[in-house]
This record gives structure tokens, sequence and C-alpha cells, in this order.
């Protein structure tokens, strides 16, 4: 299952990265990419990318917070993203353990991203971790 949520994290990443490059909404490019090459969508990718889409707001104003030194604008898109979701699956899944969310975001910027990116998203995720008590 692991492997599974890991690609499901990726497939999501993708589909969140490409809607807000064409401004339209995630669901709309997964209903585009499943009509037109039929892909079979993971579950876990709908419920991340609706996950995130819903609650992007909070989420982004977390980050924006807790990014110090650093506006939402200026941080790289493939950065933001896995922000998005690893602060989704840390406050609103309590299937994925704090750590597994954390590391998951960590690799795929490791995988897509800067050499400061891995260091960059753990900090934040981190922060975001630790008040997650007080959160809610």
């Amino acid at each position: 299952m692991a492997v599974k949520r890991t690609k499901a994290r990726m497939r999501a990443l993708e589909i969140l990265f490409e809607a807000e490059q064409r401004d339209c909404s995630p669901q709309e490019v997964l209903s585009t990419r499943t009509e037109k090459a039929e892909l079979v969508v993971d579950e876990y990718v709908r419920t991340l990318i609706t996950g995130v889409w819903e609650h992007k707001e909070e989420i982004d104003e977390l980050l924006a917070t807790y990014a110090r030194g650093w506006t939402l604008e200026r941080m790289p898109r493939v950065d933001l993203i896995a922000l998005r979701i690893g602060t989704w699956e840390l406050l609103h899944n309590d299937e994925v353990p704090d750590g597994t969310a954390v590391d998951e975001a960590v690799g795929m910027v490791r995988r897509l991203s800067t050499d400061e990116s891995p260091r960059f998203v753990n900090g934040i995720l981190g922060r975001i971790q630790k008040l997650k008590p007080t959160l809610g």
C-alpha cells in the first residue's frame, strides 16, 4: 500500500500542478486526463486533490504563516503543491501517520525540485506537525 500511496501522491501533485498552470480546477484536469487517456485513477488521487482543493485557503494561510521569509508566490510551484499535500495529510487524514506525510512530501520535492527543497519542505511541515494539536 505504501508504494501505491506514493504513486497516488505523485499523480495528485501532477494534477494539482497542471490545474494551477492552466488556471482551472484539479477535477477538470483529472476528468480530461481520464477521458482522453482512459486512465484508471487510484481513489487516493481523487481523495488528495479534493482534500487539497477544498482546504486550499486554510492550508495556504498556514503555509504563509510558517514559511519564514518566504511568500507563497516566491516558492517553487512543486514545493508549494507538495507542501499543500503534506499539510492536508497532516491535518485532515488520520489514516496517514504524521511522519509519513512529512517524509512523502520531502520525497516528492527531492525527486522533482531543487537541492534546497527537501530541507525547506521538511522544516515547514515539521513546524506544522509540532503545532498540529493547537491548530484544530
